[in-house]
């Protein structure tokens, strides 16, 4: 996609920000939409046929983190927010709200464009490879060539980067994933010492495919390590079909077991 095809909202109540934010971002060649109000970019965001959004959380109208809610309960675009605020609990409430980056105030114009590249290199790549396969564990439902993700058949809705990290969790079944490997494979090797935001994804993922986020699973912490997807004992009991793998190529379609969990602590 070019760069002068690529649209971007940014929403700061501070016009000296949305002026950088504007002219730095107009000579990169995107296309700049600009909102002074939480509400007006709220309703921006859902008008607007968008590529990303730029969100300051002190917003006077409404919180920042409140039009993410709001936002997520409609759209996966992706979200960087920006913020005056340097401690981790403010980042990593922004995270858990489904941000998929953020930036701190005072940024630089090249930080922005990096940060901004990368986001949409996730998002436009974020979809696992295209061979058509199905997951079925349990009540859990995950089909690959349609990106449909269903819990006890009630539909999911999961974000480009949190579907690439639960396909890539059960792709390795059984299997201990370092936190530096779940994050160069999905986010990028720049992410690959960013823990804050593989938690945060996890801590989303958690509360959209757990019966029980406090107790998970299918998620399951390696506590220092990484994470692990584990296949419950009651998924062969389920009256969906048992854990396998379908793969449908449109030449030759086969069944092949889905998972061989053997545990070998591999990442």
């Amino acid at each position: 996609m070019a760069k002068n095809s690529t649209r971007i909202l940014a929403i700061d109540d501070e016009p000296h920000i949305l002026r950088f934010l504007q002219s730095n971002l107009q000579l990169a060649n995107y296309t700049v939409l600009t909102a002074s109000r939480g509400v007006e970019g709220l309703r921006m965001a859902f008008e607007a046929q968008l590529d990303l959004i730029l969100l300051d959380i002190g917003l006077p109208d409404i919180n920042g983190l409140e039009i993410l809610r709001q936002l997520r309960r409609e759209s996966d675009v992706p979200v960087i927010i920006i913020t005056a605020r340097d401690d981790e609990e403010s980042m990593v409430a922004g995270l858990n709200q489904g941000a998929d980056d953020y930036l701190i105030k005072p940024f630089s114009g090249r930080a922005l464009q990096a940060r901004i590249e990368a986001v949409l290199r996730r998002y436009r790549v974020a979809s696992p490879p295209s061979e058509q396969a199905h997951y079925q564990i349990g009540a859990l439902s995950v089909d690959i060539a349609d990106r449909r993700v269903t819990l006890d058949d009630q539909p999911i809705c999961l974000t480009p980067i949190e579907f690439a990290l639960l396909v890539e969790l059960i792709r390795t079944a059984g299997r201990v994933r370092l936190h530096s490997d779940l994050l160069t494979t999905v986010w990028g090797s720049e992410y690959r010492d960013d823990v804050t935001v593989l938690r945060a994804a996890i801590y989303r993922l958690r509360h959209k495919v757990e019966p029980d986020p406090s107790n998970p699973n299918f998620i399951r912490t390696e506590s220092g390590i990484g994470y692990s997807f584990h296949i419950p004992d009651t998924a062969s009991n389920h009256t969906s079909p048992p854990a396998s793998e379908t793969f449908q190529t449109q030449n030759s379609p086969r069944l092949v077991p889905r998972f061989a969990v053997t545990g070998d602590g591999g990442a």
